[in-house]
């Protein structure tokens, strides 16, 4: 998060760089930020292993997703609640992600809005190009709200505040119940 694109600032490509040695885990980086080509390299760079943009954090959406493949990294497309569906049609055979924001991006603890046929629509678009395509869904995921989006075709959550929400001490409790 830039403190333009969104409101708040948030973890920059050293910190990805900082963690990296640390864990063999995929970093799956969202950058809520404009202009988003110039720090593409950086983060791919520093370990990110996808790197998911919005199409209004740039120009030109499909050089960017080019310009992040190119890198080596996967490709992902975040949609905002209000951003069209049909803004990935053309860039779907670039896109190894695209990321479902039930929320709009920029401050935790928000409640989920309930954009399920949003879900459906993309994975309807998924479906089609017979490619493995994960569809991530982020804002307001709690015990309550996972079920629903992955009834409509979520295979990926990210859940902020009702893991953190809980403290270190209830961390894995917190997942294990996400997870149901």
């Amino acid at each position: 998060m830039d403190g333009h694109f969104v409101p708040n600032i948030s973890l920059g490509p050293a910190i990805v760089k900082a963690l990296r040695p640390y864990s063999k885990k995929h970093f799956d980086v969202h950058l809520m930020i404009a202009p988003v080509d110039p720090y593409v390299a950086a983060f791919a760079d520093a370990g990110a292993d996808t790197i998911t943009v919005h199409p209004e954090a740039g120009p030109h959406l499909h050089r960017t997703l080019q310009l992040i493949k190119s890198t080596g990294a996967r490709a992902g497309v975040a949609l905002n609640p209000a951003t069209p569906v049909e803004s990935i049609d053309h860039v779907m055979d670039l896109v190894d992600l695209v990321l479902v924001m039930t929320v709009n991006p920029g401050f935790g603890g928000q409640a989920y809005l309930p954009l399920e046929d949003k879900i459906r629509a993309v994975r309807a678009r998924i479906e089609k190009t017979g490619r493995a395509i994960d569809l991530e869904v982020d804002g307001g995921i709690t015990a309550a709200t996972a079920p629903l989006a992955i009834a409509a075709g979520a295979d990926v959550l990210v859940a902020g505040t009702a893991v953190f929400g809980a403290g270190p001490n209830g961390y894995a409790q917190a997942i294990q119940t996400l997870r149901g």
